[in-house]
């Protein structure tokens, strides 16, 4: 296997040579530079002292938490023999120590902090582990679903639990059968597809944490390029399991881009989307201090800073209003988002843009005042 060295964060890695990244004997996507650097600042914040890199492939996430966080102790896990031998290898050329073997498929490091590299079914090992780490990352190819039961064994029951899913075109309704499956959830298509595909993961993964007499508050939550991602911390005890369920709900729309939402674990009338996900998607303190540590860590990704900015502006209300969607469904010109957030802005309501889509907004307007200033623009 031939190797490119590359550098992310605080780390340097090795990563294989090839010439698509889906082609490489271990899969590394520069492109997720920005999710790492979202979850190391997230990691700095939540101080967890044990951490699990679930699926690891070539280390870097992982790597990166041992180097640029104040974790004690980090896991790092792959099923593939390749990845296993390509992270030792990683883990050697940044902490500057041999790994001592445990077994043929465990090596520990022992430096200023602990460093564990396995080679092992990552179901199998949380399996393994329980309640043992409190801040456990699921970073899958395609649906975390088939790590969630295992996951939340054993990360702690007052931990944080870091999922990514990569279907979006399940949770975006291109493939409703799979998400039926999946999900248990009937996703919807069209301009709310994001964020209702979002929150349709995180009420998958509340309906899981019931089961174990735990509810969830969501730390920060967002969508970006080809992937989902949500930080969620998990809280002990039957009544916070009840009080998350209770924020479980469904989503209806109709020709005139007009949408409602409502609570509630079924549906009250035909034509619904969800279950999803209807309470915040984000703790302001959390992100206000993820933006902090932004100003002052050295990122990876260049847009790491400016979409956390976006982040902690954007107005935390279930779903948006896109402008160019709602002047085609109303014979009108989309105009500047700027221009229609003045309009709202200046009637009383609070209107900003949204990460979902560069040509949406986030407002507490009713649809009337809505297409009334987009009305106004023409």
């Amino acid at each position: 296997m031939e190797f490119v060295e590359v550098s992310e964060g605080l780390a340097r890695i090795l990563v294989p040579k090839a010439e698509r990244i889906y082609d490489a004997p271990v899969f590394y996507n520069p492109v997720m530079a920005l999710n790492r650097d979202i979850s190391v600042l997230a990691v700095k914040l939540i101080e967890p002292k044990t951490v699990l890199d679930a699926l690891s492939a070539t280390g870097i996430r992982g790597l990166r938490y041992a180097l640029e966080t104040p974790s004690e102790e980090v896991w790092l896990n792959d099923i593939n023999p390749e990845a296993f031998r390509l992270i030792l290898k990683n883990a050697e050329l940044n902490l500057g120590v041999e790994g001592k073997p445990l077994s043929e498929k465990r090596v520990v490091f022992e430096g200023e902090k602990k460093l564990v590299v396995n080679l092992d079914d990552a179901n199998r090992l949380m399996s393994e582990k329980f309640r043992y780490f409190d801040f456990l990352d699921l970073d899958p190819f395609g649906s975390p679903v088939e790590f969630l039961d295992t996951a939340l064994r054993s990360v702690r029951r007052r931990g944080v639990l870091a999922v990514t899913a990569t279907d979006t075109g399940v949770l975006c309704g291109a493939y409703r059968h799979a998400c039926l499956r999946k999900y248990l959830a009937n996703p919807i298509r069209g301009e709310l597809c994001h964020e209702a595909g979002l929150r349709i993961l995180i009420g998958t993964v509340v309906r899981y944490t019931a089961k174990y007499e735990l509810g969830v508050d969501v730390l920060l939550a967002y969508y970006r390029d080809h992937y989902f991602r949500a930080f969620l911390r998990l809280k002990s005890g039957a009544r916070k399991a009840d009080e998350s369920l209770h924020r479980l709900g469904y989503l209806w729309q109709d020709g005139s881009g007009r949408f409602e939402y409502g609570q509630g674990f079924l549906p009250d009338k035909p034509n619904a989307y969800g279950p999803l996900w209807l309470g915040p998607l984000k703790e302001q303190k959390f992100v206000e201090g993820l933006l902090e540590e932004a100003r002052v860590h050295p990122l990876a990704h260049k847009k790491t800073l400016p979409f956390i900015e976006l982040l902690k502006e954007e107005l935390d209300v279930p779903f948006l209003y896109d402008t160019h969607a709602l002047a085609r469904r109303h014979s009108l010109q989309a105009r500047k988002l700027a221009d229609m957030i003045e309009i709202l802005r200046g009637k009383g309501y609070t209107a900003t843009r949204t990460h979902f889509s560069p040509m949406a907004i986030k407002t507490d307007a009713q649809f009337e005042e809505v297409i009334d200033a987009l009305r106004k623009l023409q």
